[in-house]
């Protein structure tokens, strides 16, 4: 981060709240009935699919909003989005009350250390009960105002607008209390929000400012990646000359697509930029390789992702890591921004077991053509549980099978009648469960299991050829065991399968 060498010039900065919660609770319709505008559109699946940022005015004041997703998968991005953020909206329904992604909104909120108020939304709707609400928060040690703590809250509907007003208030008069501040004088610091390739306009970014100010014709450096700020448009999508701390804010002149979360810092010379990208030490992200004993009776599914903006792709992973299981390894080998192109295949080589992924991004006919001849699996999608679905699919068909051992029944030998070779003719009485025809059996005699198996060839109870007994019943058989078989041996009876 830069630091000023002149006198400082505090402003009262404008608060940026995330807002967070369960995925269907209502966080994207509480920021469309604050903007008075349709900017949020239907979501596939019911998902935002990644964050956005967004400027409105109320009582004379600014606020950001920054619109994070509630769906799991998206952990990461929420995370950051309350990093980034002064103040959090932790939005419940009034019919629901807390749910699982709920609180794991919370743990992110106290992991970043910010105050937070809750909306209870949705008190338009018949079954809302905002006092049952209240008490379900008070057993989730959620402990709001007048029921023994000082988190403050407010009942809204993000449909008719009540108490949206009232909850904007709140937000104004919690960011007064955390006395927020910045230098317009600074060049201008702050997050990248999120990032992609736009095939018009190439690389865009967008930025969250935490300080200072940024001018079109300045020199932007985030990480190693250093560059001119040619195009720069507010959250609408108007063009802009420059915007100052708080604002969300969308650039172009990246040659590479920034790392989402990363901070970023400006510069007035391409000198001076060059020179701090230089400085920058990046950190070892590289895909692990696993050690054998890590891959030892494991079967290796190199996987390849593709994804509209990087935050997408750190979401999709950590939702891909749940599908592991003790049987395979998923070695993501390569992930980027765009369509899946031939070169992306290309680096799959020849191993059919490589699966391709693309999310909010098609696959080119080069591609498609070569994964096919690679008998490679390709697949594109837009809804993130259909993604996840067909991965789980994919992995079971080329999960190594297992055989085991399944116990069906126990008997026990009552006299030997002949013994021919390795057949051995005798009659018996199922102790417990079922013996079955063409079943294995384990030999077992005074308690101590012998060093032979043996399969049930002929099966007879009463004299007639059956196809299973079952427990009490008397039964005579026809047993193929190299090993000698006596009378009071116990048989214990099973069968092998796969899964």
């Amino acid at each position: 981060m830069i630091k000023n060498k002149t006198k400082q010039n505090k402003n009262e900065r404008p608060p940026i709240i995330a807002v967070m919660g369960h995925i269907d609770h209502g966080k994207s319709a509480l920021l469309d009935y604050i903007r008075k505008s349709n900017i949020v559109e239907g979501e596939a699946g019911g998902i935002t699919q990644h964050i956005s940022a967004y400027e409105v005015e109320h009582s004379g004041k600014k606020i950001t909003f920054l619109d994070t997703p509630g769906h799991s998968a998206f952990t990461a991005m929420r995370l950051r989005g309350a990093n980034i953020a002064d103040i959090a909206i932790l939005i419940v329904s009034a019919e629901e009350g807390p749910k699982p992604q709920t609180l794991e909104a919370l743990e992110s909120i106290k992991e970043a250390g910010i105050p937070f108020v809750v909306a209870i939304n949705k008190i338009d709707k018949p079954a809302a009960n905002v006092e049952k609400t209240k008490t379900q928060l008070l057993e989730k040690e959620i402990y709001l105002e007048g029921m023994g703590g000082d988190v403050p809250f407010a009942p809204i509907s993000s449909k008719t607008g009540e108490g949206v007003s009232e909850l904007l208030d709140t937000l104004l008069l919690m960011a007064e209390m955390e006395d927020l501040n910045g230098d317009g004088e600074k060049p201008g610091e702050g997050f990248v929000l999120e990032s992609n390739r736009d095939p018009k306009k190439g690389i865009c970014a967008t930025l969250i400012i935490t300080n200072g100010t940024i001018k079109t014709g300045n020199f932007i450096v985030s990480e190693n990646n250093a560059a001119p700020i040619r195009i720069m448009e507010d959250f609408l999508g108007k063009p802009i000359k420059e915007a100052t701390f708080s604002s969300p804010i969308r650039i172009t002149g990246f040659k590479e697509v920034p790392t989402v979360g990363s901070i970023f810092s400006i510069y007035e010379s391409k000198k001076e930029a060059e020179k701090a990208s230089l400085e920058f030490t990046p950190e070892k992200n590289e895909v692990p390789l696993f050690s054998k004993q890590d891959s030892i009776g494991k079967t290796v599914i190199p996987l390849i992702i593709k994804a509209d903006v990087l935050g997408t792709i750190e979401a999709l992973q950590k939702e891909i890591a749940k599908i592991e299981n003790d049987r395979i390894i998923i070695k993501t080998i390569l992930t980027g921004v765009g369509n899946i192109t031939e070169n992306d295949v290309q680096i799959a080589g020849g191993d059919s077991n490589t699966l391709v992924v693309g999310f909010n991004v098609k696959i080119e006919n080069g591609a498609k053509d070569l994964a096919e001849k690679k008998e490679i699996n390709t697949g594109v999608f837009d809804i993130i549980y259909k993604l996840t679905e067909w991965l789980e699919e994919k992995i079971k068909e080329k999960t190594p099978k297992v055989k085991s051992e399944k116990i069906t029944g126990k008997a026990k030998v009552i006299r030997i009648f002949s013994e021919q070779k390795n057949k051995r003719l005798l009659g018996g009485e199922v102790l417990e469960g079922v013996i079955s025809l063409g079943s294995q059996v384990r030999i077992s005699r005074r308690d101590f299991e012998l060093d032979s198996k043996g399969k049930i060839l002929e099966l007879q109870s009463g004299k007639i050829a059956v196809k299973e007994v079952k427990e009490g019943i008397q039964f005579g058989a026809v047993i193929d065991s190299k090993k000698e078989i006596a009378p009071g041996d116990i048989l214990e009876v099973f069968v092998i399968i796969e899964e």
